[in-house]
């Protein structure tokens, strides 16, 4: 499964695909463009090109999640350089279908009054809970 920025300079391949795709409502991951979410695993992505071309945004506290966008066109890519084993990227950079839909909607609470949620996944107010 291929993925890209818009540009074209960041390119990479999942060896395996996400483990589960999500939507975020927060603020932060509405404007830096990367609401619908799938988990990769770290060890799943080979580089192609450009990874000297991905840019990482550290917030201030309280939030903690580095962003990482492309330097030349600006796509958001998620956490793509995370060193967790696990991390979420943007699902728009994937060139290919996922193989996943979404499961679940998070940061509910934050969700525009104009944005309707129009499928059966599971709603969160913040973060989701096992329960």
């Amino acid at each position: 499964m291929q993925g890209s920025c818009c540009c074209g300079a960041v390119r990479f391949e999942l060896t395996a695909p996400p483990s589960m795709m999500g939507t975020c409502h927060c603020t932060r991951c509405r404007k830096v463009g990367a609401s619908a979410l799938v988990f990769v695993k770290k060890d799943d992505i080979t580089w192609l090109s450009g990874r000297d071309k991905v840019q990482e945004y550290q917030p201030e506290p309280p939030h903690k999640y580095t962003r990482c966008f492309c330097r030349v066109c600006g796509t958001s890519l998620g956490e793509i350089l995370s060193d967790e084993a696990s991390f979420p990227i943007n699902a728009h950079v994937l060139d290919d279908d996922p193989g996943v839909r979404n499961a679940f909607h998070e940061f509910v609470a934050e969700k525009p009054v104009w944005y309707d949620i129009a499928d059966d996944a599971k709603q969160f107010e913040g973060h989701p809970t096992s329960s």
